[in-house]
């Protein structure tokens, strides 16, 4: 049986996660705003602040604080609420993990504030922070590591207690992602440690860039799904709930982040597809590994749409689309997330561009990127975040939702989608004419092309300013529903499987067969590259046995 309510000590250590979640919105919003503006031409930086070194605070705030402290808080509150309240043991680790993550965040905040660390979000070589960095993300991994192991103790005891019997759908999810996030950072966890660490102490004079990027996108880009099945948590199992609907296949979502557990990690090659060193057979098994991809989100798609349209039928919706407008759009918890679901579709879309051999030589470190990147995690992931905080943080501190908040959280995801539509289109369009990916205004090369790209500038300009105000607004109903909000119960939404569905085929629990097909696959795909890399290293990037 569900609990009716989180315990309120496991819901203490969810609220302290999305606290500092919380701060890392405000602190990367103004980065971003500052950004964008830079970009503009109109306004320059006061105080010698550098514009990388903004970039770097934006990218890594925003891009690792913010979500990894949010889907852990959401992880370990969902594990609570179906699989039973946490026991004393694995409180204890999920709190050792959060102040673990948030030691490591001050110290790399820290560094990258003294202009000690401006290496951008992918902190690439031969870029080179303060050791402090490496120290301060190396933490945040061990944290997050220690929180994905309360998830896993909770998860095994449910299973012992429950033989045969398929697991909690939402607390199967949480795990799903707990492991896929493990697996993934081995990769940035060994180029920090074995690499960059040892390189910036001093220790050793190079390191082999190749080998570096690899492992960091041998990470980066599980990272999109560990941002991303969170978001397909609450699309699967809460928003049918909220709109008074069945889960339309339990199995089928099992099914959908199985598939993504396999198919997100051997595939990092597709960041690399104009970098030498990697055989071009390598590049193309990875190109068609990262096109798997596509299946289980169009699973995900189908199952969305169907649980929409049978609410809306059941509801007397008739014709093509008349189940539409039968669907709760007064609801915040509904439509904000909602709006993160239709932007994924051209995210998804300009995903596959990105992937491909052929289209990605146009749009390779172009500002598209950027803009690819702000429909994925900064609209249908955050969106969605930010829709599940506005019945998770009330449920959490015993509030409610109010008619007042839920206007306003329709508010700001209106906002959102405005100031999105504004900087996310400039910058695909900006791409395409080949503006750069990371350069400030002031550094585009030639006078022609900067010219040609000023409308597209203030465009990223007005909609950067519009999320900025989106953002605070964010702020002020979070701190609302956390502390002012009227005292009451607000739920927590966890569907049910609709009674004609098949039950969920214990297979799925085998972690011996899953995480087995996880591991052939990565070294598959990587072995035969990275011993090339080793073997075939520049003069001078020899000097250490993985270098």
């Amino acid at each position: 049986m569900l609990s009716q309510k989180v315990d309120r000590r496991d819901g203490k250590l969810a609220m302290a996660h999305f606290y500092v979640a919380f701060i890392a919105l405000a602190i990367g919003g103004l980065a971003g705003l500052l950004q964008v503006l830079v970009r503009s031409g109109k306004f320059e930086l006061p105080a010698g602040i550098g514009y990388y070194q903004v970039l770097t605070v934006h990218g890594v705030v925003l891009g690792l604080v913010l979500t990894t402290f949010f889907i852990m808080g959401f992880q370990l509150a969902a594990t609570s609420k179906t699989s039973g309240t946490l026991t004393s043991k694995q409180r204890t680790i999920g709190w050792i993990g959060f102040w673990t993550m948030t030691i490591g965040t001050a110290l790399a905040a820290t560094m990258i504030l003294l202009n000690e660390a401006t290496v951008l979000y992918t902190f690439y070589a031969p870029l080179q922070a303060h050791a402090l960095y490496y120290i301060g993300l190396t933490l945040v991994i061990v944290g997050s590591w220690l929180d994905g192991a309360a998830i896993i103790m909770k998860y095994t005891e449910w299973r012992k207690a429950n033989p045969g019997q398929p697991s909690p759908l939402m607390t199967f999810m949480s795990l799903v992602n707990t492991l896929m996030w493990m697996v993934a950072t081995i990769g940035v966890a060994s180029t920090v440690l074995i690499q960059l660490l040892p390189w910036s102490l001093g220790l050793v004079e190079t390191v082999n860039v190749g080998v570096s990027r690899t492992l960091f996108w041998y990470f980066g880009h599980p990272l999109v799904y560990f941002w991303l099945l969170p978001a397909y948590m609450a699309w699967y199992v809460v928003i049918p709930k909220v709109i008074g609907a069945k889960v339309f296949s339990d199995s089928l979502a099992r099914m959908s982040f199985i598939l993504f557990l396999l198919f997100s990690i051997p595939v990092g090659f597709h960041h690399q597809l104009l970098e030498p060193g990697i055989d071009p057979a390598w590049k193309f098994l990875q190109v068609i590994l990262t096109f798997l991809v596509v299946i289980p989100s169009l699973m995900t798609a189908f199952s969305l749409f169907a649980t929409f349209e049978s609410f809306g039928r059941s509801k007397g919706g008739s014709g093509l689309f008349g189940w539409f407008k039968k669907l709760p759009w007064g609801d915040a918890r509904f439509t904000v997330p909602f709006i993160g679901m239709v932007a994924f579709i051209p995210a998804g879309a300009g995903g596959i561009v990105n992937a491909s051999h052929q289209m990605n030589q146009v749009v390779h470190n172009t500002i598209w990127v950027t803009g690819h990147f702000h429909l994925t995690v900064a609209t249908a992931v955050v969106l969605t975040f930010f829709g599940v905080s506005f019945w998770l943080v009330p449920h959490l501190t015993g509030r409610k939702l109010t008619k007042k908040i839920n206007k306003l959280g329709l508010i700001q995801g209106s906002l959102w989608a405005i100031g999105m539509t504004f900087m996310s289109g400039a910058m695909h369009a900006a791409g395409l004419l080949g503006a750069p990916r990371r350069s400030a205004y002031s550094e585009y090369g030639g006078a022609a092309q900067a010219i040609e790209w000023i409308p597209y500038q203030i465009a990223q300009a007005v909609g950067g300013s519009i999320l900025f105000i989106a953002i605070i607004l964010m702020l002020y109903i979070f701190i609302n529903l956390a502390f002012f909000a009227p005292k009451g119960e607000e739920e927590f939404p966890v569907g049910e499987v609709a009674h004609e569905a098949e039950k969920a085929p214990m297979v799925f629990e085998n972690w011996k067969l899953w995480l087995g097909i996880t591991v052939l696959l990565v070294l598959f795909a990587y072995t035969v590259p990275f011993i090339d890399m080793i073997q075939n290293a520049p003069p001078g990037a020899k000097g250490f046995k993985l270098w």
